[in-house]
């Protein structure tokens, strides 16, 4: 599912899914809210798409703001403060039992979450602070990839006040708090990055992703399960991957620090089995470097 889809595509695509017993998954579109999507039987919520506006008591209202801009050209600066305005307007009409409604209907109807939450803090809300400009990850990207990822990041923070970075950083924060009661509420979460949205670097984003899971209010067990058996189970494949057990894919990793004890330790890794292949440190690394020379080339 996608953000501009209008409610008659949506909910044909949702009862056809269901009469061919179907699950679907994807963006809340802009034009429903996520009660509605969870309702119409969408399986998972991308990136929060729809629920921060669906804990506003203005949503109705916000919402048809949001599907009606003015009909008068705009230049870029009034478009910007349009939608600053809207932001601070979703933000500031939080309701708490709406949330909490909100939350139960998720629960009840099994609508599981994927925050993407890098996505959210390294693109949707970047500021300069969470600027990974110099990652240095980001030799393993391609030149022309980088560039205009470069472009993008550079125009996103372009003619921006500090009201605008300061809005951003609200928004994270409300994403991470939704996160961390939709969790306390009993709905399933699984880790996920959007890979291949810019500034999200392949394979380290999810790492990324799991520890901004825990900073929402996930244990470090919890964060790990949301990338590992949380969803075989989303895929019903748990008695085939996702644990560690006779029978189960032998693809493992191992670390040199405990993760349960500082989540950024996923990142210390020594070794991996791939579909019982044991990859040491050196062949790791191996992988990399041709990864970083591929990606060098003009």
């Amino acid at each position: 599912m996608q953000s501009r889809l209008k409610p008659d595509a949506y909910f044909a695509i949702a009862e056809a899914a269901r009469k061919e017993n179907i699950r679907f998954v994807g963006h809340v579109p802009d034009s429903i809210s996520a009660a509605q999507a969870s309702d119409a039987g969408q399986a998972s919520i991308e990136h929060l798409t729809g629920i921060l506006l669906a804990c506003s008591s203005r949503e109705a209202e916000l919402r048809q703001q949001q599907l009606d801009p003015p009909r008068h050209k705009e230049t870029p600066r009034q478009t910007s403060l349009r939608q600053r305005a809207w932001q601070q307007a979703v933000l500031d009409s939080y309701s708490p039992e709406k949330a909490q409604k909100l939350y139960a209907k998720l629960l009840a109807n099994h609508t599981w979450q994927v925050p993407t939450l890098p996505l959210l803090i390294e693109l949707a809300f970047l500021t300069p602070a969470t600027d990974h400009a110099n990652d240095p990850n980001l030799k393993y990207i391609p030149q022309n990839l980088q560039k205009i990822w470069k472009q993008g990041r550079a125009e996103s923070l372009a003619n921006k006040s500090p009201g605008d970075f300061l809005l951003r950083t609200k928004l994270v924060d409300a994403s991470l708090k939704a996160v961390g009661d939709m969790h306390a509420a009993g709905i399933p979460m699984m880790a996920g990055t959007d890979s291949t949205a810019p500034n999200l670097v392949p394979g380290f984003s999810l790492h990324d992703s799991i520890a901004d899971l825990v900073k929402a209010g996930l244990t470090p067990m919890q964060a790990l399960q949301s990338a590992t058996s949380t969803p075989a189970e989303f895929l019903n494949r748990s008695t085939e991957q996702g644990t560690i057990a006779p029978g189960q894919r032998a693809d493992l990793i191992l670390l040199d620090a405990n993760p349960l004890a500082d989540i950024h330790n996923t990142q210390k890794i020594q070794a991996i089995f791939l579909k019982g292949k044991y990859l040491d440190r050196a062949a790791l690394d191996a992988l990399l470097n041709k990864a970083a020379q591929f990606a060098a080339k003009p």
